[in-house]
C-alpha cells in the first residue's frame, strides 16, 4: 500500500463519510477482490473509531459468514507503515491508544497518521438499497432474518455489543452457488460504535453473559435506538431492539424519509399526528404502548407477530436474548409459513 512493492492496487471509490472512505481493491498476488477502508487520523474522535472497529473485529478468533472480516490492519504514518496487532507495543499503535483515552492529539499534528482496514468486498450494496430496489419476497425475508439472528447470536457470543445496527450497516455479499445462481450473503459491519466486553469477573463459558454488561454511552441512531440506550443504561439487549426493527420494516416494508440526507430508509417507527417518531423514544414516552404489529398487512403469522413484540418490548428483560432469538427464526422458518397469508388464530 505504501511500500515499494504494494501489496493492494485501489480500483475504485465505493464508498465515502465523515469517518473514512472505502475502496474496491485486489490482491496483487492472487487477484482477489477486497474492500480497503482508509481513515484518517486527524481527530480523537476518529481514532476512538478507529480503534472501536479494529478491537472488536481484531478480538474475534474465527469468521462468520455473515460478519465482515478484517484482514488486516495497516498503521501508516507519512510513508512509514506497519501491520497492526492487537495489544501492540509498537509506539505509533500507543500513540493512538493514548489519544483515545485522553481525548486528544498525543502525536505529532504535523504527521499524517492513517489506518488502512483490509476487509471482505461486499458487491450487492447494503440491505436498505438492495430490499427497496427489489419487490418483497418471502425467501429473501427469511433468508435474512436467519443470517442476522446467526450473525448477532455470533457477535455476542464473543462479548461484541454492535450498538449501531441498522440496513445500512449490513452489507450484501452476492455470491454464485454451485448451480449458478445469485445468493445474497449479508455481512455485519460497521464497528465503530461497538464495545468489546470483558469477561473478567463472569463466566466466559456461560453464553448470555453480555447481557450483564452495563454500558452507559448514549450512541447509535435514533430510529434503531432501544428505549434504555436513550437513557444511557443498557446491555447487549440493545441489539435486539434495533435488530426488532430492522425485521419489521423488512417484513412489512416500512420506511421513513432520511430528513438530513433525504435518502427512504426501512425502519419501524410510531406515527404522532403530522410527526414520525423513533420506537424507543415513544416507548420511553409510554412503555405500556401497544405496537400495532401489523401495520401495514392484513394479518402476520401470529409466532412472527409475537417474536417481533418480544424483541421491541420497552423492558429489555422481556427480549429474547440472541441465542433464543436465533432458535425461534429458525423454528419460523422451518415452519415455512407465509406470514403475509396464513390465518391467525382467534387469539394471541
Amino acid at each position: 500500500m505504501v511500500s515499494s512493492q504494494p501489496k493492494y492496487e485501489l480500483i475504485q471509490e465505493v464508498g465515502r463519510g465523515s469517518y473514512g472512505v472505502v475502496y474496491e481493491a485486489v490482491v496483487k498476488r492472487t487477484g482477489a477482490r477486497v474492500a480497503v477502508k482508509k481513515i484518517r487520523c486527524h481527530s480523537p474522535e476518529n481514532v476512538e473509531l478507529a480503534l472501536r472497529e479494529f478491537w472488536a473485529l481484531s478480538s474475534i478468533q474465527s469468521q462468520h459468514p455473515n460478519v465482515i472480516h478484517l484482514e488486516e490492519c495497516v498503521l501508516q504514518r507519512d510513508q512509514l507503515a506497519q501491520r497492526m496487532s492487537h495489544g501492540s507495543s509498537s509506539p505509533l499503535y500507543l500513540e493512538l491508544v493514548e489519544t483515545s483515552l485522553k481525548g486528544e492529539i498525543a502525536f505529532d499534528p504535523c504527521c499524517a497518521y492513517h489506518l488502512w482496514f483490509v476487509m471482505d468486498f461486499c458487491d450487492g450494496g447494503d440491505m436498505n438499497a438492495y430490499l427497496l430496489s427489489r419487490k418483497p419476497s418471502r425467501k429473501t425475508n427469511t433468508s435474512f432474518m436467519l443470517q442476522l439472528g446467526s450473525a448477532l447470536a455470533f457477535l455476542h457470543r464473543n462479548h461484541i455489543i454492535h450498538r449501531d445496527l441498522k440496513p445500512d450497516n449490513i452489507l450484501i455479499s452476492q455470491a454464485r452457488s454451485p448451480a449458478g445462481s445469485t445468493e445474497p450473503t449479508l455481512k455485519v459491519a460497521d464497528f465503530g460504535l461497538s464495545k468489546v466486553c470483558s469477561a473478567s469477573g463472569l463466566n466466559p463459558e456461560e453464553p448470555a453473559s453480555v447481557n450483564k454488561c452495563f454500558l452507559s454511552t448514549a450512541c447509535g441512531t435514533d430510529f434503531y435506538m432501544a428505549p434504555e440506550v436513550w437513557e444511557g443504561h443498557y446491555t447487549a439487549k440493545a441489539d435486539i431492539f434495533a435488530l426488532g426493527v430492522i425485521i419489521w420494516a423488512m417484513v412489512e416494508r416500512i420506511t421513513f424519509v432520511d430528513v438530513e440526507t433525504q435518502k427512504e430508509l426501512l425502519g419501524s417507527y410510531v406515527q404522532q399526528g403530522s410527526e414520525i417518531v423513533p420506537l424507543g423514544e415513544a416507548l420511553l414516552e409510554n412503555p405500556k404502548m401497544q405496537l400495532l404489529i401489523p401495520a401495514r398487512k392484513k394479518s402476520m403469522n401470529s409466532h412472527m407477530k409475537q417474536l417481533i413484540r418480544d424483541m421491541l418490548s420497552a423492558n429489555p428483560q422481556e427480549r429474547p436474548d440472541a441465542f433464543e432469538l436465533e432458535l425461534r427464526l429458525v423454528r419460523i422458518a422451518c415452519r415455512e409459513l407465509d406470514w403475509g397469508h396464513v390465518t391467525e388464530p382467534a387469539a394471541d
